[in-house]
């Protein structure tokens, strides 16, 4: 099982965004009177022909991405906020002389050892001398097994990445699944694309490898060739994975076998064995999500070379804790992965990078710690109220809907009625006793908390699923569903400004941080999370011809978004934004429900000279304001199931007809869609 959010980047799932700010709520509300920023805007440009420029048109135009972000927008201007604010918490907790194992003291000890570079500069990778003595100690394939499975226990270098979570098909119980690893490189498409940049990419990465192990000690020639032999090594485990796109089918995902099973299909690998070594006792079954990486696995770790296996492992092992490591492993993972990768111009700073760490680490305590300085009251119970209206906006369209059975209808509406909703923070904190967290090392405190984490998951074994736990901290600003727990979920820090604020008018709240709640609600019932029932479990609930339905609509979503273009030349992926692409088309349409119940929707009132749907729509693009680099764009594209910011804002408003009225928008503009060609599902 492996821990891999300490040790490897930092990634944001759910909504990609969405925070209450320091202060006390409406303590701006002097300042934005509005909350509806013209300045922004591009008045040139008709709504109709591109209504993400022309409310931010202007922003676009004049505002550069920062030297240390690889894209900017709303979400990362808020992250941006946020994360400055936690680092004034970080910087008092630092000095506190708290007791051992409290949030102030675990927080403030981890940021003073990953603000020491003159501590971590000196150590090196002397912290990784054990593993790199067990690599070069190998001799046998039985040895090579072992290693991986230890190093797997702080989610390293391992070519078995797994994780402990609900049994799709039985969730109240905890089940060991595998998934596909070992690479190097973002994604499948970094393998197998042939145009010239994808090709620029790969000679960047081996060259990158060579780097990572010449920092090692390993001489410069053996680096080069060593770093040849390794890529050949991960060529052949993408191979045999699966493209992003490919793998949001859950059920080609759920692949059950008894360890018995599955080691007759895997003769290289005796699954009773690494179970034990893994420190798994009295199961018999996993889940493995791509059957075929295991089966090449398999047979790769008795054909490769041996000196193949031990250079890879401490190429990996050295990379993976890079960032840790010093200066000189520090840059050369920038270099690569940040800088030629996603073209970012220079590193982040420090204290922020070491946050993003503590975030994973101890997540639950730094977000404790947030909570108790800026988050109110008040705030959750506004987003109570504004949840259960967005709940009764989408029970009211699933009632009305025309193409589907009442068969199928009451068991979407039971599906939307048992919903969990978790807002702000737990109910109950994360328990880090046991782990040793010490000011001064560094890279040994990100191990320490891989390990603890290891044994925390460990522990879930045999035992029912919690659905108290959450998935993400109280200051990430972002939102997600869980389609296991059937539970949508809101940190603290989504409630602030643009996506919410107490001072601002109805419009603007549900054509923000509302359309993000229906967004997360749609994803119950977006081609993913329709495949799974009200109790969380994977089965159908769908009479066949509704299935069938449903599945046209999709694809009629699916191929809108194929035809939309990122840098004038590359196309968004539609299989693999579809989802996301479904819940914003469902998260517009809610929220514009839900607003039309209150007191300003019902009305005609102007504000800063627009109506009331008007600023709902205005909100609704304002929150999808962003930029990115042309190399994070492209990435993007490859890996992010999320469509690139403009397609966010404009795609589903071509298919919303409130939109079309609200604007004038008529046949001849650009955006504009015949009634036969827009999307309609939910």
């Amino acid at each position: 099982m492996q821990y891999k959010t300490v040790v490897a980047a930092v990634l944001a799932t759910g909504v990609i965004g969405c925070g209450v700010a320091p202060g006390k709520p409406g303590e701006q509300a002097a300042e934005r009177t509005s909350y509806l920023d013209r300045a922004n805007m591009d008045t040139t440009v008709k709504p109709g022909d591109d209504f993400f420029l022309y409310v931010n048109g202007t922003w676009v135009k004049n505002t550069p991405i920062p030297g240390d972000k690889t894209r900017w927008g709303s979400f990362d201007e808020l992250r941006d906020k946020t994360n400055k604010s936690v680092h004034t918490l970080l910087e008092e907790v630092a000095k506190e002389q708290a007791a051992a194992g409290t949030p102030q003291f675990n927080v403030g000890a981890f940021y003073k050892s990953g603000m020491d570079t003159a501590a971590i500069d000196k150590a090196g990778a002397t912290v990784l001398q054990k593993q790199l003595d067990a690599i070069k100690a190998i001799a046998t394939p039985g040895q090579l097994l072992d290693v991986i499975i230890e190093n797997g226990k702080t989610g390293l270098a391992t070519v078995l990445p797994s994780y402990i979570g609900p049994d799709d098909k039985n969730v109240t119980q905890n089940i060991l699944q595998f998934t596909q690893g070992g690479l190097g490189l973002p994604s499948k498409d970094y393998y197998t694309d042939k145009d010239a940049g994808a090709e620029k990419n790969r000679e960047a990465y081996k060259a990158y490898i060579k780097r990572i192990l010449s920092l090692g000690g390993t001489d410069t020639a053996t680096a080069g060739r060593d770093a040849l032999a390794i890529f050949a090594l991960e060529e052949k485990l993408a191979a045999a994975s699966l493209y992003p796109k490919e793998m949001r089918d859950p059920q080609k995902m759920y692949n059950k076998f008894s360890l018995e099973d599955f080691s007759k299909q895997t003769p290289g690998i005796s699954w009773k064995d690494v179970f034990a070594k893994m420190g798994v006792n009295g199961q018999d079954t996993l889940l493995v999500t791509v059957p075929q990486y295991y089966k090449t696995l398999s047979g790769l770790l008795t054909s490769v070379p041996a000196d193949t296996w031990k250079a890879y492992l401490t190429y990996k092992l050295l990379s993976d804790m890079a960032p840790y490591l010093g200066k000189d492993f520090d840059a050369a993972h920038f270099d690569f992965y940040d800088k030629t990768l996603s073209g970012q111009k220079e590193q982040k700073p420090r204290w922020e990078r070491v946050m993003q760490i503590i975030n994973n680490a101890v997540g639950e305590q730094l977000g404790k710690l947030y909570v108790d300085r800026y988050f109110k009251p008040e705030a959750k119970q506004k987003m109570m109220e504004l949840v259960q209206n967005l709940q009764d906006a989408f029970n009211n369209r699933i009632r009305n809907l025309d193409w589907m059975s009442d068969a199928t209808k009451q068991k979407a509406e039971a599906k939307l009625a048992s919903f969990m909703k978790k807002i702000g923070y737990p109910d109950k904190w994360r328990d880090y006793s046991g782990l040793e967290i010490t000011p001064d090392n560094y890279a040994q405190n990100v191990l320490n908390a891989a390990a603890f984490e290891y044994k925390r998951e460990l522990a879930k074994l045999g035992k029912p699923v919690d659905r108290s736990e959450w998935g993400m901290t109280p200051n990430t600003v972002n939102a997600y569903y869980n389609p296991a727990f059937n539970e949508i979920v809101f940190p603290a820090a989504i409630l602030q400004f643009p996506f919410f604020d107490f001072g601002a008018d109805d419009a603007v709240n549900y054509g923000g941080i509302g359309a993000v709640i229906g967004h997360e609600m749609t994803h119950g019932f977006d081609d993913q999370g329709a495949q799974y029932a009200a109790d969380g479990n994977l089965k159908n609930w769908w009479t066949p011809e509704d299935e069938k339905k449903f599945k046209v609509k999709t694809k009629m979503v699916e191929d809108q978004f194929n035809k939309y273009t990122v840098l004038d030349s590359v196309h968004v992926n539609g299989s693999l934004t579809l989802g996301e692409n479904i819940a914003d088309l469902g998260g517009i349409t809610i929220a514009y429900d839900a607003f039309k119940k209150t007191k300003q929707g019902q009305g005609n009132e102007l504000i800063d000279g627009f109506t009331p749907d008007q600023r709902f729509f205005l909100s609704w693009a304002q929150i999808w304001r962003g930029k990115a680099t042309p190399e994070r764009a492209k990435q993007l594209i490859k890996i992010d199931p999320h469509s690139p910011a403009e397609w966010r804002a404009n795609g589903p408003l071509t298919n919303f007809e409130p939109w079309y009225k609200a604007f004038n928008v008529k046949e001849g503009d650009k955006m504009y869609k015949p009634e036969s060609e827009r999307a309609k599902i939910w």
